[in-house]
């Protein structure tokens, strides 16, 4: 037990001397994204939202809305932050419900499509 402490301890010490933080690629995403540094946000988010992470996913979606490190698209915003509205995410089920004022029926149902086929690949097909 004292022994997996003072590991703890040096670990810590370790990061601490460093400047950094030891954290995940959630914390890590969400810090690059804060700081405006959205290239290394997007590439640590897509993992997770690829795992199913319905936070990351609609971190994703907001994204695609501004066009952060991503082209803008209402398309594929849509896509994203319909699934993290089925997953429960209540923030993106209000952006989706945003989103799509902004969009034609047709916008609405090549996005519907878009998202079908991410899902059926295991999110393999997810940008086009």
């Amino acid at each position: 037990m004292r022994k997996s402490i003072l590991i703890g301890g040096v670990i810590m010490a370790l990061a601490n001397a460093s400047g950094g933080a030891l954290a995940g690629p959630w914390e890590d995403g969400m810090a690059a994204y804060n700081r405006g540094d959205y290239m290394p946000a997007i590439r640590l988010f897509r993992p997770l939202a690829e795992k199913g992470n319905p936070k990351a996913q609609s971190v994703i979606g907001v994204m695609y809305r501004k066009g952060e490190g991503v082209a803008r698209s209402s398309a594929r915003a849509f896509m994203w932050f319909s699934l993290a509205a089925a997953r429960g995410d209540a923030k993106a089920k209000a952006e989706l419900h945003e989103v799509s004022r902004d969009m034609t029926p047709a916008e609405i149902a090549q996005a519907q499509d878009m998202m079908q086929t991410c899902e059926a690949s295991n999110y393999r097909q997810c940008e086009y």
